[in-house]
């Protein structure tokens, strides 16, 4: 399987338990230059299992625009600051991304355009 190219776009889906919680994660993000744009999304519903038993939590929902270059810096800054034990983080790659976007999302996290 081939290597993804570092500057292709893609979108982080990331789980926290509260607004503050998201934005103090998302801020962190953007100033680390891991993230371009972060959308926080409150009012989600997640039903999960969790340690065997069926488990029902309000959660904020992040879409983390990024690049595949940037992922696993990501990763790492949930280890750091998230305050679950096992923070979800679930990375798409979109099928399409406008190209003036995309431009300014390779330059808002520092990657090479593909085409450089």
């Amino acid at each position: 399987m081939a290597s993804p190219v570092p500057s292709a776009a893609r979108i982080a889906l990331i789980t926290a338990p509260d607004a503050a919680t998201a934005r103090v994660l998302a801020r962190a993000m953007v100033e680390r230059s891991l993230a371009a744009c972060v959308n926080i999304v409150p009012g989600v519903a997640s039903i999960y299992r969790w340690q065997g038993a069926l488990e029902e939590a309000n959660e904020v929902l992040m879409l983390v625009k990024t690049v595949a270059g940037r992922v696993a810096e990501l990763e790492a800054l949930l280890v750091e600051l998230h305050p679950y034990d096992v923070p979800e983080c679930i990375v798409l790659e979109p099928a399409h991304v406008e190209a003036k976007y995309l431009r300014w999302l390779q330059t808002e996290t520092g990657a090479k355009s593909a085409d450089a």
